[in-house]
């Protein structure tokens, strides 16, 4: 089973996440540690975390679906399977393998270009 957590916040006004097969596990509201530029992008100080699980063979598919509704600048949503892990931004999916440091340097690069903070790099 993949596992992942989406940021409610981080949806585009008036995009619809159509996405079939995922099951919420819990839905949490939590203070966000801004950093000054995402205070500066108009990001809100409160986050709706979304955690969630799907089939591992329907990953790739969620992938998809968030990359076609998430917002900008700098949201993402990752999740994850025991073998590959999934890091998504508007319109674009980060699928490597789990041990592979050299996708995860990609997805992180690519994050840091849309002006993530390096604390929230966090995704396993």
């Amino acid at each position: 089973m993949a596992t992942g957590t989406l940021i409610a916040e981080s949806v585009r006004v008036g995009a619809v996440l159509d996405a079939p097969g995922f099951a919420v596990r819990e839905i949490r509201r939590v203070e966000a540690d801004l950093a000054p530029g995402q205070r500066a992008a108009g990001l809100p100080d409160r986050w709706t975390l979304v955690a969630f699980d799907v089939a591992d063979e329907r990953a790739a598919e969620l992938a998809s679906a968030f990359a076609a509704v998430l917002d900008e600048p700098g949201w993402y949503a990752d999740l994850h399977t025991a073998q590959r892990s999934f890091v998504v931004f508007r319109g674009r999916v980060f699928a490597y393998a789990r041990d592979d440091a050299a996708g995860r340097a990609a997805a992180e690069a690519f994050a840091r270009e849309r002006g993530v903070p390096e604390a929230q790099i966090d995704w396993p």
